[in-house]
């Protein structure tokens, strides 16, 4: 037998031992160089990224909304206020199942379906641990159930926010306007990050036209919660900016004296500062009250407000077109004069028609049956009775040209340019804009009906209020404007834009001619010179609604009320020094004079006993 140990190799061995112990050695700190570099990477490398995933397990940053910018009147009077309301809040993602969190909130208090519905339209365009809105304006008692009970609602959290108040209610509504939820549409054009911390958006009004000012800046806080996102203490906080606080020209004494004076009656009034251009009054009746749109109208008050035949929502002050009728008569009356194709003693028969050569139909004066207002008319009697046939030779002579440039310098057939969303331009109908609307020529008979503010002529009565005060100004041009101050600073509304270049002696001429029409026992708003201890300049105004054959008479005993006429004034006071100028129509009023006047006077009379209440403190 052969012996084993003539098959041992011992040096052969060692060194097998010995690489293998290299190739483990070698393996041994191959691997433990990976994981040092790996333990580097974590703990020191990405320490900060994993820091911020571990914090927003606790940390959750949240918006700070900014308070919003107070609207006051020229006299410090809050128009738009800002007031606490105790809201429910939803945090799904602190929340183990959502659907049953609410269920459970509905045992609790009341969550109508519109806040239901309303809660999943948010819930789509939110971010992460963004707070969703489900319930606005807590009461007292639905705030301590939801305490009580907090212990089993994680995710759900009661805070207090302010919204908006308006403390005159149905007075300032569409002027100032007023704030409601962002809906879907606003969602898509807004910045996201601006809004974080509100729901709420300025609609229409003042509210809407200065948004980015009354916005303010939103902040934010950095909260630490515990496991059920109940907060536990705040880290870091960045303030909100509050949004600029504006002050405007309207004065809340004047806006009372008109609203009040329509009587619930439908119309619009208009006052003008003459120099500053400021809007003292800004009245459309009916109206409403905004409040009820800040936190979500009910679909049955909507309805209401929508679907009324007196178009509560409808701002007839900026938005209403209506034929201006006799209320343009001292600016046509000054156009020809300047123009010189009628003179202060050219004079006209007036036996209550008018006929145009080559036209069988004769146009009529509201006079007609009582034969007109005879012999010698001249421009100043047909301002201070209204006399239409005058003006129809008036108008031939002149000219649809002449008349609608110079009625564009008055303010017509153009936005005004005021800070308000959604003015309408009215119509100051010339040959071009027959030819491009009706793709028609212009005739004679156009320019007729024009001449007495009919035919195709619309104004509304912001354009009306204008036209005033350019008259009782001697052709000063400034663009109107609601906004006196933003945070204290006056804006530049008191600027002169312009200057209608009429001799000084037609300014006279008519300014005499308007204020008879108030102060001669022949004018047709003599009814309101009845204790004045001050001269008004006027001029009344009738607009059909309905047309009537020419030999036909009107009679509003035979009609519905809304097919009455409307009834127009435009006026200035004090004639010698003029402060304040006023447009305004009352719909189906029928007679300027007798309705739409008295209204005017009102106004007047409330902002000469401010003056007087100032002249006294001022002493």
């Amino acid at each position: 037998m052969m012996d084993d140990a003539a098959f041992s190799d011992p040096a052969r061995e060692r060194r097998l031992f010995a690489s293998r112990l290299f190739i483990g050695s070698l393996a041994t700190l191959f691997l433990s160089i990976v994981l040092i570099a790996r333990y580097f990477d974590l703990q020191i490398s990405r320490y900060e990224d994993f820091a911020t995933q571990s914090n927003k397990n606790r940390v959750l940053v949240r918006p700070l909304p900014p308070s919003r910018g107070l609207i006051y009147d020229r006299n410090g009077a809050l128009i738009a206020d800002n007031r606490p309301s105790y809201n429910l809040t939803i945090v799904p993602e602190r929340s183990e199942n959502t659907e049953q969190l609410l269920a459970e909130l509905a045992k609790l208090i009341t969550i109508s379906e519109r806040d239901l519905q309303r809660f999943q339209k948010n819930l789509k365009r939110r971010r992460p641990f963004e707070q969703t809105t489900l319930r606005v304006n807590l009461s007292e008692e639905e705030r301590a159930t939801l305490a009580v009970n907090g212990h089993r609602l994680a995710g759900a959290e009661t805070s207090a926010r302010l919204i908006r108040y308006y403390p005159y209610g149905e007075l300032f509504a569409h002027a100032a306007g007023y704030m409601g939820r962002i809906n879907e549409r606003e969602s898509q054009t807004i910045e996201a990050v601006k809004y974080s911390g509100t729901d709420s958006i300025g609609k229409i009004g003042l509210e809407k036209f200065y948004e980015t000012q009354l916005l303010g800046s939103v902040g934010s806080e950095q909260v630490e919660t515990n496991a059920q996102g109940r907060v536990m203490r705040v880290l870091d906080k960045t303030a909100a900016e509050s949004g600029a606080n504006l002050t405007l020209f309207l004065d809340h004494k004047l806006q009372r004296a008109g609203f009040d004076a329509f009587n619930g009656e439908r119309g619009a009034l208009v006052a003008i500062e003459i120099e500053t251009g400021g809007i003292l009054a800004m009245v459309s009746t009916p109206s409403y009250d905004p409040n009820l749109f800040v936190t979500g109208i009910s679909q049955k008050n909507y309805d209401n407000l929508l679907y009324s035949k007196d178009r509560p929502l409808f701002d007839r002050a900026i938005r209403g077109q209506y034929p201006p009728g006799s209320t343009i008569k001292p600016l046509f009356g000054l156009t020809a004069l300047n123009s010189k194709t009628v003179s202060s003693s050219f004079t006209i028969k007036d036996n209550g028609y008018f006929y145009f050569k080559g036209i069988e139909r004769p146009w009529r004066d509201h006079n007609f049956a009582q034969g007109g207002h005879g012999d010698g008319v001249d421009l100043a009697k047909a301002i201070i009775e209204s006399c239409d046939v005058y003006f129809y030779e008036l108008g031939v002579r002149t000219g649809i040209d002449m008349l609608s440039e110079h009625a564009a310098e008055f303010g017509l057939g153009h936005k005004t340019g005021i800070d308000m969303p959604g003015e309408r331009p009215g119509i100051m109908p010339s040959r071009a804009w027959k030819k491009g609307a009706r793709g028609q020529s212009w005739f004679n008979g156009d320019t007729i009906n024009v001449s007495i503010g009919q035919g195709y002529m619309l104004a509304t009565p912001l354009q009306l209020a204008v036209m005033s005060a350019r008259i009782a100004s001697r052709g000063d041009v400034r663009t109107p404007r609601l906004v006196k101050a933003i945070n204290g600073v006056e804006t530049n509304a008191t600027d002169i834009v312009g200057k209608i270049q009429i001799d000084d002696k037609h300014w006279d001429y008519v300014h005499q001619a308007m204020q008879d029409v108030v102060h001669s026992v022949r004018g047709t708003a003599r009814s309101i010179n009845t204790g004045l201890s001050y001269k008004i300049a006027g001029k009344t105004g009738t607009a059909q609604v309905i047309s009537i054959n020419a030999e036909e008479q009107y009679d509003s005993s035979k009609l519905d009320k809304r097919q009455w006429d409307h009834a127009l004034f435009v006026a200035f006071a004090p004639v010698k020094n003029p402060k304040i100028a006023i447009g305004l129509i009352l719909e189906n009023g029928e007679h300027g004079g007798s309705s739409a006047a008295p209204i005017a006077r009102a106004v007047f009379d409330a902002y000469m006993q401010s003056q007087e209440s100032t002249t006294v403190v001022n002493r």
